[in-house]
């Protein structure tokens, strides 16, 4: 996936099962599959089996979602792409697909759901002022 790595080109989406990989690779670093197992069980009440997640890291490889190592004994995995790019490219598309690409309606579903927290609100504001300016 030689292609990917030029700056405009876009990973495929991934699917929530894939999400949930890439939130544990995000978060601990490189990992191998059982540091990955091992996360994502202490996080669900469904418990994954080991060859279920290499599995899917296999697929995320062969996406160009992940990319393996094999410097050390066991297999390594990292993600391909920073986690702030996957989530503009999610928004964007929800956005599109949802909102008919209207960042206002997005943003006011959002901030209309009523799971904002004060601090998130402050932040909001400080984001829209530097925006402002």
């Amino acid at each position: 996936m030689a292609g990917l790595d030029a700056p405009d080109a876009q990973p495929p989406r991934p699917t929530d099962a894939e999400l949930a990989i890439l939130r544990v690779l995000w978060d601990r670093g490189p990992s191998n599959v059982r540091d990955v197992l091992n996360a994502l069980n202490a996080e669900s009440e469904e418990p994954r089996a080991y060859t279920t997640v290499l599995r899917f890291l296999q697929i995320m490889t062969e996406k160009g979602l992940v990319v393996r190592s094999d410097d050390e004994r066991t297999h390594v995995y990292s993600p391909r792409v920073p986690a702030e790019r996957t989530q503009r490219q999610m928004v964007r598309d929800l956005m599109d697909r949802v909102f008919g690409g209207s960042v206002q309606e997005l943003v006011l579903q959002a901030l209309g759901s009523g799971k904002v927290s004060a601090a998130e609100l402050r932040e909001i504001k400080k984001l829209l002022n530097k925006m402002e300016s």
